[in-house]
């Protein structure tokens, strides 16, 4: 990732307080199910990808956040799993508790977090992150969704110190709680011009079917394990 692009994100990434939200985005609904509704999925399962504008697919057109780039991914290759895009541009870790209702309403069976962002560009205390990600966390499990945690990276300008620990907070929560972990949700994409809108800091629609991609470089195992599963027939 050039030090360019990253000195970038971090003066424009603070200006990401839209409300937009990917279920509004990806065509669902916002807030969750709509009451009163048989909200049953006509698929197997839910996944649902739960973060900040990276999630909601800010600025990449209808239809082109990374979800919906991993719904079109997974009918590909056979899995019937439905994809909800629970990402709101601007959300700190602070912000995200406060919607884990929200996602644990939909009864997913993964959980795709993908939050810090913010919180790492604000300076806000890392530990504080790292406590906000732990509570999501274990709500989320407590609803019986299976959780894939989604690193974050800063750029060189924040100081080695802090950098290294805020990248290394994702890792340390990943390994204590035995987490699928994905270490940066944009690998291959940050710092690639034709991957990147001109603010510097949200991918086009080509760069969230890339991150679509690292997603599904951890996800598929889980689905095919899933699969595996329940497959086999009780004793």
């Amino acid at each position: 990732m050039s030090r360019t692009f990253l000195i970038i994100v971090s003066l424009l990434l603070l200006g990401c307080d839209s409300p937009q939200t990917g279920s509004e985005s990806a065509g669902q609904p916002p807030g969750g199910p709509p009451q009163g509704r048989d909200t049953t999925p006509v698929r197997q399962g839910v996944i649902v990808a739960f973060g900040d504008s990276l999630t909601a697919g800010f600025g990449a057109g209808e239809g082109s956040s990374y979800p919906d780039f991993l719904q079109r991914e997974l009918d590909k290759r056979g899995y019937a799993y439905q994809v909800i895009n629970e990402g709101v541009s601007g959300d700190t870790t602070d912000m995200g508790i406060a919607r884990v209702e929200i996602v644990t309403s939909w009864n997913p069976d993964f959980v795709i977090v993908a939050f810090g962002g913010n919180d790492g560009l604000r300076v806000l205390a890392i530990d504080r992150m790292k406590s906000n990600l732990l509570r999501m966390i274990t709500e989320l499990q407590k609803g019986g969704a299976q959780v894939i945690l989604s690193g974050m990276k800063l750029p060189p300008n924040y100081g080695a110190e802090y950098r290294k620990s805020f990248e290394q907070a994702f890792a340390d929560l990943a390994e204590e709680l035995n987490l699928p972990f994905l270490p940066f949700l944009m690998e291959g994409v940050g710092g690639v011009p034709h991957l990147m809108q001109d603010d510097g800091i949200h991918p086009t629609a080509e760069g969230n079917e890339r991150m679509a991609l690292n997603v599904l470089e951890v996800l598929e195992p889980l689905l095919v394990t899933a699969t595996e599963t329940a497959a086999t027939p009780s004793s």
